[in-house]
């Protein structure tokens, strides 16, 4: 199993990018693509070790680099060789398993649907971000790959969030539902009336109906379903709140005298815990759900740890077949309707 790592994709590439790959090969064993500028890349392994040649690490040439300002579509097909391209086109070849980015969201999609193609039955790719929440993990589909959904794509999103909370998540019967402005059948827009309804013919997820943004966070729902628009708004001001809390609470316990400081201190574990439970990082990246390949999508100002944990989960993703486990639901669900 090989991942192929988009080396020049990210606000923090090569530098970081590199090291993060250098340590899932150094540290997992993991066996990772660099596709890059081959000088630069070559030159950031030569400064974490002399010896870097002796891991499981490749270093593929890619001339050409998309970057973030540049309009996705246009760009991938102007700019075939380019770093993503050259990733995604080698999952294509079968000379990769899977694909780690953290360059545009936008032109990975592009990339991963150009290049690897879509499962069979599913019209639009997905991100499938996970949400940490009191309970574990849930899952939030779409949080950017589609903006303009269909109520069918929600149903597609649904089976294939429940196939990435099942074994990736491993949540045994993972519960799914709309995100909607209330739990009645007679909320939200005709979108989300008309994808209720589809759902509640599906015979193959395990659909709780609507639900509200309180319930992400209070774990009363494992898969959420709604349009990338919606969700990457909610990701984002999950993420912002999450900093801010975390802000605030440094800022109160410096503003309240010595007894506040020497009580945050015997804390310290426990707020250690929960700042690892909101770092994105920690998660690595959000798969990109729906492509006959692999494709884990890293926030745009990940690190070296961000890196290290996406291309461990890249080889999670591929190790459990979840391609195979989709394009197979995909398949009994629409069975169950002819």
């Amino acid at each position: 199993m090989k991942i192929a790592v988009d080396a020049m994709g990210g606000d923090n590439a090569p530098r970081e990018i590199v090291a993060g790959a250098y340590r899932a090969a150094a540290e997992s064993g993991l066996n990772v693509i660099l596709v890059g500028r081959q000088e630069i890349v070559n030159s950031e392994l030569r400064r974490l070790s002399r010896s870097w040649s002796k891991l499981p690490i490749e270093v593929v040439n890619a001339d050409e680099v998309i970057e973030m300002c540049e309009p996705p579509a246009e760009a991938v097909r102007k700019k075939r060789n380019s770093s993503i391209c050259l990733a995604a086109r080698m999952v294509k070849q079968g000379q990769a398993s899977a694909v780690v980015s953290a360059g545009s969201t936008g032109a990975a999609v592009a990339a991963a649907l150009l290049n690897i193609g879509r499962i069979s039955g599913i019209d639009r790719p997905a991100i499938a971000t996970p949400f940490p929440n009191i309970t574990g993990t849930a899952a939030l589909l779409d949080s950017g790959a589609n903006v303009d959904a269909k109520p069918r794509h929600f149903v597609q999103n649904a089976i294939m969030g429940t196939m990435y909370a099942r074994h990736i998540l491993r949540i045994a019967n993972p519960r799914v539902g709309i995100l909607n402005i209330g739990e009645e059948d007679s909320k939200g827009n005709e979108q989300t009336q008309a994808a209720l309804a589809l759902l509640r013919r599906t015979s193959t997820i395990n659909f709780i109906g609507n639900v509200e943004g309180r319930d992400i966070p209070a774990g009363t729902v494992d898969v959420v379903v709604c349009d990338g628009f919606v969700g990457n708004v909610v990701l984002k001001l999950a993420e912002g709140l999450g900093t801010a809390f975390l802000r605030l609470i440094k800022a109160n316990i410096r503003a309240s005298g010595i007894m506040a400081r020497a009580g945050a201190m015997m804390m310290m574990p426990a707020l250690t815990g929960l700042r690892k439970k909101m770092d994105y990082s920690e998660y690595g990246g959000a798969p990109l759900l729906g492509v006959k390949g692999g494709f884990i999508i890293c926030h745009g100002s990940s690190k070296a740890k961000a890196i290290q944990n996406a291309i461990r989960l890249a080889a999670d993703f591929s190790a459990t077949e979840m391609v195979e486990l989709i394009a197979e639901a995909v398949k009994e669900e629409s069975l169950a309707h002819d």
